[in-house]
């Protein structure tokens, strides 16, 4: 196994800092709604070039019906714990997630502890169980810039393929909504921090009087998917109707702020975070569960997202595919529109175009990784018109 450094983390990219202000820039354009709600006063159309596509990534997003595995097992006499399956919530849920998989390792008050997984919820359980004082080693095939979380969309979406309404336990909403709180809390201690890792910015939703038909009918006799939303009302800013949008609307705008995850900052700032509490980075491939218990650790957690698939032998988890086209970064106009079914999301790390599909079956059951451009294309002619105006 690889021991990995601070020095040669940085070096390899992962701590790469992308240029940005601190506040969003007050640009020339048309003004939408309130200075007052948004912080600032115009917007410029997104320049959806094709000329400017840069890269195709696609991701498997670890679902399970019945929510995520959060649990303690003994596999050859070794404690594990388990913390995957999180379907497309993992940014928004890690830190509630977390959380619970300390408060899980800490009852056999570890002096060391082994995290498998360096994406989204590896890095965050590392964190959280090294501020307890135990000695924390993350073993990864993949750095957290070279994982499946660094393909992510990258906005609070808790409730993304979180469950099944007919799987899950009776008091999962109440347990999630919890979770989903102390996420968000921990999430917000990020805001602010030089480089702007996480940050609230506008998100408009264009309506459209001919209802976009989904891509893929859901199955006559299938679950529906969980959408808890409603239950966090109150705590993220609210929506309301943007009259004076430049977007162009036969039934409507609405908008309101959004958390944002610039993934290649937060990943790069959560490693240093990690680090600087004693935290280690080994890389390692990991193929069974008794590879699994016998790395060094009091307690091993198992952090590895659809790989439990095959590692743990879990079944129960279902591939759901999720495609970003990418444009380099357009840091004066940061905002994202939903459209068509289809977003248009621009980033401090990069402008991304993800076709949704219209419903949640969309790409689920398919673990095939590979970039479809043809995706890219169609999705580009529904959402790019919007942007005609100035």
């Amino acid at each position: 196994m690889l021991k990995i450094s601070r020095r040669s983390i940085i070096a390899s990219g992962l701590g790469a800092t992308l240029a940005g202000c601190a506040n969003a820039p007050i640009i020339g354009g048309r003004t939408i709604g309130s200075t007052k709600a948004y912080g600032f006063g115009a917007l410029k159309p997104l320049d959806l070039s094709i000329e400017n596509l840069s890269t195709i990534t696609v991701c498997t997003r670890p679902f399970r019906a019945a929510g995520p595995r959060l649990e303690a097992a003994t596999v050859n006499g070794k404690t594990i714990v388990h913390n995957y399956g999180h379907g497309g919530s993992g940014w928004s849920l890690a830190w509630g997630y977390a959380g619970n998989a300390r408060d899980l390792v800490a009852a056999g008050r570890p002096k060391s502890v082994a995290v498998l997984g360096a994406g989204a919820i590896g890095l965050t359980t590392a964190i959280a169980i090294a501020e307890t004082g135990a000695k924390v080693t993350i073993f990864a095939r993949e750095l957290p810039m070279e994982s499946r979380s660094a393909r992510a969309t990258g906005v609070w979406s808790p409730s993304s393929r979180i469950g099944l309404g007919a799987a899950v336990n009776a008091d999962f909403p109440a347990r999630w909504e919890a979770l989903a709180r102390r996420s968000y809390a921990r999430h917000l201690s990020y805001v602010g921090r030089a480089g702007d890792p996480v940050e609230f910015t506008p998100r408009f939703y264009v309506r459209s009087q001919t209802r976009e038909p989904p891509l893929i009918d859901p199955p006559a006799e299938g679950d529906d998917f969980l959408h808890l939303g409603r239950r966090l009302r109150g705590m993220e800013p609210p929506w309301s109707e943007r009259n004076g949008s430049p977007f162009r609307s036969d039934a409507g705008v609405r908008g309101g702020l959004v958390m944002t995850f610039n993934i290649a900052e937060y990943a790069r700032q959560m490693t240093d975070d990690f680090l600087a509490v004693g935290g280690r980075i080994e890389r390692a491939d990991i193929a069974s569960m008794a590879d699994l218990a016998r790395l060094p650790g009091d307690v091993v957690v198992n952090c590895a997202g659809y790989d439990a698939r095959t590692l743990a032998g879990d079944t129960s988890l279902v591939p759901v595919r999720g495609q970003i086209a990418w444009m380099p970064p357009q840091t004066d106009r940061l905002y994202g529109v939903f459209y068509r079914n289809v977003m248009a999301l621009s980033r401090r790390d990069g402008l991304l175009i993800q076709e949704t599909g219209g419903n949640d079956y969309y790409g689920f059951g398919d673990g095939d990784e590979t970039p479809d451009k043809d995706e890219f294309l169609a999705a580009l002619a529904k959402i790019a018109p919007i942007f005609n105006w100035g």
